[in-house]
């Protein structure tokens, strides 16, 4: 999976060392806390060798699970799993309305089509009688391993939509879907939840014959533009974020911070 991740390119993984790419198949399974594990040893082991770890990418949970820790919850609880998801092949859709309703925090944040995730927060609301996101506040201030510094970069949105569309084209130009079906060929199947990612959903798609072919990129770009959406709301609803103006800005504040860090005789260092 390399063109819909935007893997870094071998020219980019020889100048810069990369941690954390191709130690997974597309089968296995790889939550926040499985990465979390993975990402704060690699951390530790940036940090021993005297460089400045860069994390880069990922989703809003990703980043609170390593700032923050991560909430865990009540342990699954399967006959009512069971009957959330009998309610859902009865009437499609209503979980995530039911999400809507009790809490919106986690609406905004959640894909209508990502059911485990809807699932898991409506199972936390009935077992603990909180919603998920109440329990996921009060458990940020328990785990904060790092000094953080959390940025909005102000960019106007028919910017970022230009970037959007431009990097959807190139993903199609780059060989997204011959990519996909090569995927298939492997023997990875269709329904893995790799496979609902933006990009490789709607590649997917095409090769079943619900999208047309010169639509790909298209679709890739409207659902990026969604998530985009949810993605900031989310992130200015979870994090404690601090407006920076544009991109020279930005770097300014990431570079004092930084200098502090490192000038600190404090144990816990920037991250």
């Amino acid at each position: 999976m390399e063109i819909g991740t935007a893997k870094p390119l071998a020219d980019e993984r020889r100048r810069v060392r990369h941690h954390l790419i191709d130690i997974i198949e597309p089968d296995e399974d790889c939550d926040a806390s499985i990465w979390r594990s993975h990402a704060t040893a690699a951390i530790d082991r940036i940090r021993a060798s005297g460089a400045v770890p860069v994390v880069c990418g990922g989703t809003g949970l990703y980043i609170r699970a390593l700032v923050e820790g991560l909430f865990n919850g009540p342990p699954a609880d399967e006959a009512l799993r069971a009957r959330l998801a009998e309610r859902e092949r009865t009437a499609p859709g209503s979980l995530h309305k039911r999400l809507g309703d009790v809490d919106p925090e986690a609406f905004a944040r959640i894909h209508p089509n990502d059911a485990v995730r809807t699932v898991r927060a409506l199972e936390v609301l009935e077992l603990t009688g909180k919603t998920i996101s109440t329990s996921q506040r009060e458990h940020s201030a328990a785990e904060r391993p790092y000094d953080v510094l959390t940025l909005e970069v102000e960019l106007p949105r028919e910017d970022l939509y230009e970037r959007i569309n431009a990097r959807s084209q190139a993903m199609v130009a780059a060989g997204l879907l011959d990519e996909m079906a090569g995927l298939r060929a492997r023997g990875f199947a269709r329904d893995l939840s790799a496979f609902a990612a933006i990009g490789y959903r709607e590649a997917g798609q095409c090769l079943d014959g619900t999208l047309a072919t010169p639509d790909l990129a298209g679709a890739v770009a409207q659902s990026t533009r969604n998530y985009a959406k949810r993605q900031l709301i989310w992130i200015r609803g979870q994090m404690d974020t601090q407006p920076a103006g544009d991109v020279a800005a930005a770097l300014a504040r990431v570079e004092e911070f930084l200098h502090a860090g490192s000038s600190s005789d404090a144990g816990t260092k920037p991250g």
